[in-house]
């Protein structure tokens, strides 16, 4: 009796040959052992037809330890081979998530699933996602565990495309899709940054612009957005439309603020902006923010 390995991984299997010394006359039954089914399993028997001098069979390596793998035929004679298994490597099996498709702006949990028990100390699996998710950069798989959840969500405005979750560990890894579902009604949302502050713009070009960006990226509605209408006032009122979801440097002159000094303490004026957007499935959504500012900046005589 001889083994293709004296030595095999928990979980896979190793094959073995039965060969007699001359070729048989009569089909032969040999019969087959483990001194350690737990470690290993074999058949119970294998049949040598008649005139062939060798058969196969298959030994199923079950976990960690050695075992002799014996074969005898007759009653009498008797062969055995030591086996030894060893721990089967632990590598990603798979990354699963409960829903596959999730609306925008919303959550849902994924697991990450190992070929084998986590060692001691845990599995510290890498999580990286696409644009429109956001989740944790590292999941824990507990010692002696062979799972772990995590929670995910979409963000606001990624709706109608589609990201991919990757699980790695030790070399390995798994990846699983999720669609990014459009919302169900129109929902406008901005935010103002400035060169140095959000919330902040500042008087630029001899008064002729503000510097500053109106940033609508997140809105998100049923169908495309086609148009984004800014309405920005602080004494004057300007309005521009752009097709695109953000608006750098907003077009203004002095007449958007009121005559100078500022009041007394202030170093700015309050700014209101407001935004309306439509798409092409005839959806509309508006959103204000007053909470912005304007500084002047010694311009338009202040």
């Amino acid at each position: 009796m001889s083994l293709a390995s004296t030595s095999a991984v928990a979980g896979t299997t190793v094959q073995g040959t039965i060969t007699l010394n001359a070729p048989a006359t009569t089909a032969v039954n040999v019969t087959l052992s483990t001194s350690s089914p737990s470690v290993a399993t074999v058949p119970a028997s294998v049949t040598i037809a008649s005139g062939a001098s060798s058969s196969g069979f298959t030994v199923t390596a079950v976990a960690p330890g050695s075992t002799t793998i014996g074969a005898s035929m007759n009653g009498s004679s008797s062969q055995g081979v030591l086996l030894t298994v060893t721990p089967r490597a632990v590598a990603i099996a798979s990354v699963s998530v409960s829903d596959t498709t999730v609306a925008e702006g919303a959550s849902s949990t994924g697991t990450v699933t190992l070929t084998a028990a986590a060692p001691a100390g845990g599995a510290n699996v890498t999580l990286t996602g696409g644009d429109g998710l956001v989740l944790p950069s590292t999941v824990a798989v507990p010692s002696g565990a062979t799972s772990a959840t995590f929670g995910f969500s979409t963000k606001a405005g990624a709706g109608g495309a589609s990201a991919t979750i990757t699980a790695s560990y030790a070399g390995t890894s798994a990846s699983i899709t999720v669609t990014i579902a459009k919302p169900s009604a129109a929902t406008a949302r901005f935010g103002v940054s400035g060169p140095t502050e959000t919330e902040t713009c500042e008087m630029a070009n001899g008064g002729q612009t503000l510097a500053c960006t109106f940033n609508a990226s997140t809105s998100s509605a049923p169908g495309t957005i086609v148009s984004y209408e800014w309405t920005y006032s602080v004494a004057g009122k300007f309005s521009q439309t752009t097709t695109g979801a953000v608006l750098t440097n907003p077009p203004v002159d002095c007449s958007l603020l009121p005559p100078p000094p500022l009041p007394a303490g202030a170093s700015s004026l309050p700014l209101t902006v407001t935004l309306r957007i439509r798409d092409d499935r005839g959806n509309v959504a508006d959103a204000a923010d007053t909470g912005a500012r304007v500084l002047p900046m010694h311009s338009c005589g202040y």
